[in-house]
Order: structure tokens, then sequence, then C-alpha cells
């Protein structure tokens, strides 16, 4: 029987980091990942997978440490996939960011901000109000696995407790294996959704088959004893219900604005509340919204956005492609006394300037996409004295802003990060375009 020869371990000089966290490395010719690594150290590594592009390995040992090197605060962060950055210091993670940052929009988009704008940073720890959580049944464990998926692997780290996720769900994760293990459809149940308001906390449990009686009650007493609200759901989205139709909404909270927002355990809200309070704040400061200005918030949501501007501005306008966002964005703007606002449905990706809405004129404009970006929208917001782009990928904000800059006239007066994801290679960041 033959066996793939064992790879000799190689010392390497890291000189950067890739997007997902990992030390690079040049020898041989060619580019190494080196899970564990950071730029200014020296490693003994060991080649996992070879690449056409580049190759992959991790760290065998640390010889020269680099300077920003900290001790990671979870016990699991060598094996859990949820974070890739605990053991690189919180200033030099920001660095990095805003490094990836600038260099993609000079890169892709061949642009430079006049002005660098200071990190949107908060707590490291006990952040994360949004999660969805693998379920694995493990034979030989005798048990179900509840958590993230290890590094670079399907499988599901085997944790204790999760510091990263916001209480009270930080300490669930072993009461959440023992409920598991003990159901009848421990098998097929594949997945929990985590979501944290300000007042409670929601768990969505994605089910395979209908839960038995005993599966019903063990739910029930999990419920009561942990505090939580618990969802079960057998099919898509609109399956989804609570457990005995017992569940208050979930809300949160924009304190500067005097607003609180009402939103179901599997609608988008920004995963960081802190974070999203003080990004709230910098994009109406930045978009300078004057009392009878007109507004456009495009990817609007459940109206994260759109509310604070209608606050400051004469009126704003939110277009959404998911109808219930849309129809949670109304609900949270009477909620709110707010009448100045009004909202759409419509595919962003898709033309849209012969739909009355775009017309405008607008003073201002958000952008607020998923990953893909705005490139669709781009012409109709054309024509706006100021447009604050917040993105959650900074290779199509790059992308996009080259457009702004370059086919449309607009200065990109200024860019940041925003530290939604601590401890993780995730970029988010905001850009302000402005037309004298």
């Amino acid at each position: 029987m033959s066996r793939r020869p064992k790879r000799p371990p190689e010392t390497v000089d890291i000189v950067d980091l890739t997007h997902d966290g990992r030390g690079v490395a040049r020898t041989d010719g060619k580019t190494l990942f080196v899970d564990g690594a950071l730029p200014g150290e020296t490693v003994e590594a060991v080649r996992l997978r070879k690449r056409k592009t580049h190759d992959e390995g991790k760290v065998l040992n640390l010889l020269v440490s680099a300077a920003e090197r900290v001790e990671p605060a979870c016990p699991w962060f060598q094996i859990c996939g949820g974070c890739s950055l605990q053991h690189l210091d919180g200033s030099a993670q920001l660095a990095a960011k805003e490094k990836v940052l600038l260099d993609n929009l000079l890169r892709i988009g061949g642009v430079e901000p006049r002005k660098i704008y200071p990190p949107i940073h908060g707590p490291a720890l006990g952040y994360r109000r949004r999660a969805r959580l693998g379920v694995r049944w493990v034979e030989g464990k005798g048990r179900a696995l509840v958590g993230f998926r290890e590094r670079f692997s399907s499988f599901i780290a085997d944790i204790e407790y999760c510091p990263v996720l916001a209480p009270p769900a930080d300490d669930l994760i072993q009461p959440l294996s023992r409920l598991v293990s003990g159901l009848s459809l421990k098998k097929r149940l594949p997945q929990i959704e985590v979501s944290i308001g300000d007042n409670r906390t929601a768990l969505v449990f994605r089910i395979l088959e209908d839960p038995t009686d005993r599966d019903l009650d063990s739910l029930r007493q999990f419920r009561i004893a942990h505090g939580v609200d618990v969802y079960l759901q057998r099919g898509g989205v609109d399956t989804i219900a609570a457990l005995d139709g017992v569940a208050a909404p979930l809300v949160y909270h924009l304190p500067e604005f005097g607003l609180e927002y009402r939103f179901l355990p599997t609608d988008f809200i920004q995963i960081n509340a802190a974070i999203n309070r003080q990004m709230v704040s910098r994009v109406t400061e930045l978009l300078g919204l004057e009392p009878a200005w007109r507004v456009l918030d495009l990817f609007s949501g459940l109206g994260n956005f759109s509310l604070p501007m209608a606050r400051r501005a004469a009126s704003v306008t939110a277009v959404e492609g998911d109808e219930s966002l849309v129809a949670r964005a109304r609900e949270n703007a009477g909620l709110n006394g707010i009448d100045s606002a009004e909202f759409h449905v419509a595919n962003l990706f898709e033309e849209c300037r012969d739909l009355p809405w775009a017309a405008g004129p607008y003073d201002a404009v958000l952008l607020d996409p998923p990953r893909s970006g705005a490139r669709q929208i781009l012409p109709v917001v054309d024509g706006a004295r100021r447009i604050a782009y917040v993105s959650c990928h900074p290779g199509t904000l790059a992308r996009d802003a080259g457009i702004l800059v370059g086919d449309y006239g607009y200065r990109l007066e200024g860019a940041g990060v925003i530290d939604m994801f601590p401890n993780t290679a995730h970029v988010e960041s905001m850009a302000l375009f402005i037309r004298d």
C-alpha cells in the first residue's frame, strides 16, 4: 500500500496577510499561504495543499514572532473557523484592514481618497448578535456538536462556549448540544440560527422532519430554562413559526435618533450593534443633511439608515429588493412616528431609471449594497450632491468608486474602515463622494 510522502518542513519569512487572514510567504518562485502566521514573522511551515497559483500550509513552529502577536482570547481559536485574527493585536487588525481598503481603491478603482476617516471600532468580544450555528450528530462522540465549522473544513468545531457571540448566546453552545443530543431528530437538525435583540434572544431550529411530542416538550423546557424564544423552520423562510406561538418582537435601538426597530429572527440586521450605532451616526454626519434635502436610500433593508436620515432631511425615498423587509421598514416608520419616508420594492440589479422613484432629483444618496456592489444602479444616483457608500466588500466598492469618479465626475472625498467583524479578516468600509 503506497502512502503519500510527508512534505518536509521549511523555514519562510511572512511578508503580508491574505484576505482571509493567512500569512503570505514567497519561496521557490511560488506564493505560500500559511495559516497562523503574521507579517514580520519567521516560521517553520509545512505545505498541505498545492494549487495552480499558490500553495497552502500551516505553522509548525514560530521562530521569530511579530510584535503585534497576542494570545487569542478563545481557547479554540486554532481549530474554529469563526475567527481568523485573534492572534493579531486589535490596532494592527485595523491597520491591516485599512491597507486592504486603500490598496483596492488604488489597484481596482484607480482612485485615492482625499481623507482617510478614523476607523469605526468597538469591543472585540461579545459583539455578534446574529449567527448561523452548524449542528452535526457525531456518532463517535455520542453527542451533537453545535458551533462554527473548523478552519478549512466541513466539520463542526468541538467548543464549549463562544466569546464572540453576544450574551446570552455565548454560553448556550453546550446547553444546545445537550438539547439536540436528546431529540429524536438529532440527525435531522443541521442548523440553529441565533438572533439577539436589545430585549430578547431568538433561536431558529432548522429541522428536516417533524418533531415528536417529546421533542416539543424538550424545546419548551429549554425555552423556559434559558429565557429564549424558540422558532422551528420545517422548510423555506415562510415556514418559520414560534414554538406554541410564544414569542415577542425582537427590537434594537438607535438612541441618538430616538428610534426603536422591530425585526424578525431571520431579518437582515447589522451583526454588531455598537458598530451599527456609530456607523449610522457617521453616515448622517458625512452626508451633511439639511432640512430641505431629499434623500435616496438604496438597498435600504428595514430602514436602518432611512429612519435616522428622515429625522434630519425633508424626505427619504427608500428602495429595497426584499418585499418583507420593505414591509418591516414601513412598520418601523409608523412605530416611530415618521411620515416623511416612503418605501418601494425594486430589483436594484436591473434597469430602474424608468421607475417613478428614480426620477429624482435627490440631494444625497446612501448606498448599502451586498457584496456584489452597486454598479447597475449608479446611473440613478448621478446628479446627487453627496453619495455615501457603505460596503461589505472592498473590491466592489473600489470598482464602483472608479465609475463614480471616472464616468460621473465625483471626487472621492474620504474613505475609512468599519470593524463590523473584529478578529476576522472581513473588511467593511464607507466612502463619501462629492460633486461640487
